[in-house]
């Protein structure tokens, strides 16, 4: 099982030949892919067209869920984001580090696109596929 960020999805839907786009490909074939609130948030609020939404949202539907945001996530993830700061790192969006922390405590391989992630995989061990 694995978890894809939000920029793979927007750029798998938007037909984007590339690595994380191809990983993603091949794990739709063969593995299940994880998604959550947030990522469902963030994916679907981008989508102008009804029509394009749905379609987007029937996507979403048909992957394994899981809430992301718990208490003890939005702890952990707090931490995290500390422990980047106290290194000097400053990650753009809470929400990079939330689906961080969800993946590291869960044990799940992250494909994304966000240099955002890069510090979290080198300084609090989340794991990419690449």
């Amino acid at each position: 099982m694995i978890v894809a960020d939000t920029s793979v999805w927007i750029d798998y839907l938007k037909g984007i030949k590339a690595r994380h786009t191809d990983i993603l490909d091949q794990e739709l074939l063969h593995n299940r892919i994880i998604t959550g609130d947030i990522i469902i948030a963030e994916f679907l609020q981008g989508f102008k067209d009804e029509k394009d939404y749905n379609q987007a949202k029937e996507i979403m539907n048909a992957l394994e869920y899981h809430d992301f945001v718990g208490k003890e996530i939005a702890y952990k993830a707090a931490q995290n984001f500390r422990k980047l700061r106290k290194k000097g790192i400053t990650v753009r969006k809470t929400i990079d580090v939330i689906i961080a922390t969800f993946c590291i405590e869960n044990n799940f391989p992250l494909i994304h696109n966000d240099k955002d992630f890069d510090p979290m995989e080198q300084y609090l061990g989340l794991k990419v596929i690449r």
